[in-house]
């Protein structure tokens, strides 16, 4: 499962999105450092093609896609160097697939800390970087000796060196102009910086109609090296707490439609480059999570590496043409189920079937 995590200041709204995300109940309190120790969750990523065929098939179980979140305490100015809580909690989202940094937006003379979202970003940024600069220091001379006796590693060196050029001048490595081959050089070191970024620029309740241009200034500055949402998240949490038809009475009373967390889950999880093909019958639809460019057995393997292993064929419609004809029998009967071997690149909305023998 795909796990992503919340990095900002304190009171930038973290807790809340969490709250939001999980339908939890983390503490969200006006001061700094209210959480100490990391909150670990999952979100159902959404998705109207899974209940359509749910309810094609009359499935008794249906299983969306889902991603993990890790919520950790606030980063201030100078953790690098002890401020704060120190820089010692980035640990927990070492491993995390994408960093999220949750921006604020709004001014409450109650909440303490910056306004700006301009100004959380340039903190949160210069202090991931910093603590990757100390990664990569700490790496760098052990790996340059190492590499005297093991000619294999030099170009992991290499890509350190530039690395640590960027670090040094207080650039992420998202930002930088280090090439894909490179940065893949690198990604055993779990850089913070090294990893595709989403930013949630958190508006007040009183901006709702202000959103757009509230995260524009920050997907200026990003520059396309990162995906931007504007919401307000205390209401987003809010919602959560409620039953599906109250929140969806509270979000459309505010003029929100359906809200601003499914575009968040859906940015996030397509922005990894990951796609979902369905398995669906009377007992379970369910929505699989595959990596763009999977072939046919590798997406067998994501059920069971049996699957993989032992693959024969695959049978393949497309979702919607599966709607059109209104059954899996149907459209074997009409012949419009393609079999597809190993070959065979997988598309986003594929549903599929799969042979194999171990």
């Amino acid at each position: 499962m795909e796990r992503f995590g919340f990095v900002g200041l304190p009171n930038a709204g973290k807790s809340s999105l969490y709250n939001a995300l999980s339908g939890g109940s983390a503490l969200a309190a006006p001061y700094a450092f209210a959480t100490k120790e990391p909150n670990v969750g999952m979100a159902r990523v959404p998705d109207d093609r899974l209940e359509k065929l749910a309810i094609m098939s009359g499935t008794k179980t249906v299983i969306p896609a889902s991603v993990q979140f890790v919520d950790i305490g606030g980063l201030v100015e100078g953790a690098s160097t002890g401020e704060g809580l120190g820089n010692k909690f980035l640990a927990n989202i070492r491993e995390a697939d994408a960093i999220v940094f949750v921006l604020r937006a709004f001014e409450d003379h109650d909440v303490p800390g910056p306004s700006d979202p301009l100004d959380h970003l340039r903190i949160v940024e210069i202090e991931l970087a910093l603590a990757d600069l100390e990664t990569v220091e700490n790496q760098i001379e052990k790996r340059r000796k190492a590499a005297k006796q093991d000619r294999s590693i030099a170009d992991e060196v290499e890509a350190l060196g530039k690395a640590y050029d960027v670090l040094a001048a207080g650039t992420p490595i998202y930002r930088s102009d280090l090439d894909e081959e490179t940065r893949g050089l690198i990604r055993s070191y779990f850089l913070l910086t090294n990893k595709p970024v989403l930013a949630i620029v958190n508006v007040g309740e009183n901006d709702l109609d202000r959103i757009d241009e509230l995260a524009a200034p920050v997907v200026e500055e990003l520059g396309g090296f990162g995906e931007v949402v504007g919401m307000c998240v205390q209401l987003e949490a809010e919602a959560a707490q409620l039953d599906a038809d109250e929140r969806v009475e509270m979000l459309e009373g505010l003029g929100l439609g359906e809200g601003a967390l499914p575009r968040f889950l859906n940015t996030a999880y397509r922005m990894l480059g990951l796609r979902t093909y369905f398995t669906t019958g009377e007992k379970e639809t369910r929505a699989w999570t595959f990596r763009a460019g999977y072939r046919a057995p590798q997406c067998a393997g994501v059920i069971h590496s049996d699957f993989e292993r032992g693959f024969i064929r695959a049978e393949v419609i497309r979702w919607d043409d599966l709607l059109e004809v209104g059954s899996w029998s149907k459209a074997r009967d009409a012949g419009i189920l393609r079999v597809e071997g190993k070959d065979y690149v997988a598309e986003d909305g594929d549903v599929m079937e799969f042979r194999f023998n171990v």
